[in-house]
């Protein structure tokens, strides 16, 4: 992990109030801005995810996205951010981003994002993520956001497009190099754009000193990539036009089992993970695996012999035991009043490691600092 302010050793106590780390954590100083927390002899890491609030989230995102996040809480020092930012780079209706903004975090807490283990928060909360990417567009080419190719498909048989859904890249790249992450969990639509944000953090350290940790890419082991249940070939999307196509983590359990009903199958009558053939069985195989955590093999071989009415039916089954849970504690989270005391709380941990980093980048390409700041780097 990686921290983004300077400090004396007498300030080590402070750390470990902004961190909620262990009184056991052992701070050792390096030669640049950066320092190391060591936990117990493990070097822990700093690991930031961010979600868009855009609408509901999917079985999908939960396995291959929310539960590996997750898992990294009691490892590593985590940041999750609701991305509301990013979320106007398209039209959206006031209402309907407020409403989607509190239902994702109520679900990110639902789901098991601990305010105790991790700095949830939102994006707009904190104003050092705008002044950073500012900076940082003024040294990013048209060229690199043009060969950016969520850009491209986004903007395809459109007529006009906004320059937010165009240099949004760059203001990923400060959400990210903002938080000194260690590592950012991606998924294949999101490499790109990662190695852009790596780009940047190394021009800038390049041009004006060693200011922002170049993070690297994290790849869960055993994370689970949920495909439609229409088309195996196609990813698991909350905008399919096709409500079948996906499973939303708030989908009664008579709809998750209707949706399993009609899921796309073949005519081979045959169960065995084979993309190539039978793509929308291995997506089967693969969900009742994740929802299971039983091996594909073992599953396999239960259903030798059997029809899918009976594999289908047991998948849906394991998917209802799995998100009824998270939809009582998403009820309990809507009811409680104490989303925005959350908020608040993450809101206050994110700036100060947000308006940290931010000082120095500022300070380092001449910005004169306002007065009766303390000394940045």
């Amino acid at each position: 992990m990686r921290i983004a302010f300077s400090f004396g050793v007498e300030r080590v106590c402070s750390c470990r109030l902004l961190l909620n780390l262990p009184c056991s954590c052992i701070i050792k100083a390096k030669s640049c801005m950066f320092w190391n927390v060591h936990i117990r002899g493990v070097v822990v890491k700093r690991v930031l995810s961010g979600v868009q609030p855009s609408g509901v989230m999917t079985l999908g995102n939960y396995l291959g996205a929310i539960r590996p996040f997750v898992a990294l809480q009691n490892m590593h020092e985590c940041f999750f951010m609701i991305a509301d930012l990013h979320a106007i780079t398209v039209p959206q209706s006031p209402a309907v981003l407020k409403t989607n903004t509190e239902s994702l975090v109520a679900m990110a807490l639902a789901c098991g994002i601990d305010p105790k283990h991790t700095v949830l928060f939102l994006q707009s909360h904190v104003l050092a993520h705008t002044q950073l990417a500012w900076a940082l567009m003024t040294m990013t080419g048209t060229g690199e956001l043009e060969r950016m190719t969520q850009f491209k498909d986004k903007s395809q048989e459109k007529t006009s497009v906004s320059t937010g859904l165009f240099v949004y890249p760059v203001l990923q790249a400060a959400d990210i190099l903002l938080y000194q992450a260690d590592l950012v969990p991606v998924g294949d639509d999101q490499r790109q754009h990662l190695e852009l944000t790596r780009d940047i953090g190394l021009r800038f350290n390049q041009r004006f000193g060693d200011t922002f940790n170049v993070p690297q890419a994290h790849y869960a082991q055993g994370t689970t990539r949920v495909m439609s249940l229409v088309d195996g070939r196609r990813k698991m999307s909350k905008s399919d036009p096709n409500a079948g196509a996906y499973i939303s983590l708030l989908d009664a359990p008579d709809v998750i089992h209707k949706k399993l009903k009609r899921a796309t199958t073949d005519s081979r009558q045959h169960i065995t993970l084979d993309w190539e053939h039978q793509p929308e069985i291995s997506n089967l195989l693969t969900i009742l695996a994740a929802c299971t955590s039983e091996t594909v093999d073992t599953i396999v071989s239960r259903y030798a012999g059997k029809g899918y009415g009976d594999f289908k039916r047991d998948v849906a089954e394991a998917i209802v035991a799995v998100v009824e849970p998270i939809q009582q504690r998403y009820h309990t989270w809507c009811t409680s009043g104490n989303i925005r005391a959350v908020l608040a709380e993450g809101a206050l941990r994110a700036q100060t490691v947000a308006q940290a980093t931010c000082a120095v980048a500022m300070e380092r390409l001449g910005f004169i600092k306002p007065s009766g700041d303390q000394d940045s780097a």
